[in-house]
């Protein structure tokens, strides 16, 4: 089950120059910044009140972020949404008709397990599904 919006994915050509930016929009720093080799993107996190925001920046040419910001230019890249079962709802979207683009789960930024729906089949935007990894799993 969906649970809400996890966070709002920022596709950007410079992850230092779009964390001063969202640092003086937001007012505070981000609170984590890390690199995910799978995907091979730097990423930031900054709250805003309840909801987080996510800048990427890739760090190859191969990487999807990378391609995105050549093809579109920077900006809104996906809607993450939290989940409760990632397996289940992973499931549950493929048997609705949804395009999921990952067969299994994979970890993602912000100790989260990840996968994406296609946005052919979303109305044009790429979701992002979310699952906390629990510290006893």
């Amino acid at each position: 089950m969906i649970r809400r919006i996890e966070h709002i994915g920022i596709a950007v050509r410079s992850l230092s120059e779009a964390n001063a930016l969202y640092e003086k929009l937001l007012g505070l720093p981000p609170y984590k910044e890390e690199f995910v080799e799978g995907e091979q993107v730097k990423t930031s996190f900054f709250w805003s009140g309840p909801n987080k925001i996510e800048l990427l920046q890739g760090t190859s040419p191969e990487s999807a972020i990378t391609r995105f910001v050549e093809k579109k230019g920077p900006g809104i890249h996906h809607i993450a949404f939290e989940v409760e079962d990632i397996v289940l709802e992973m499931n549950r979207l493929r048997e609705a008709g949804f395009h999921v683009l990952n067969d299994v789960p994979k970890r993602g930024a912000d100790n989260k397990l990840v996968c994406f729906v296609h946005p052919k089949t979303t109305g044009g935007v790429l979701v992002e599904l979310c699952q906390s990894i629990r510290d006893d799993a």
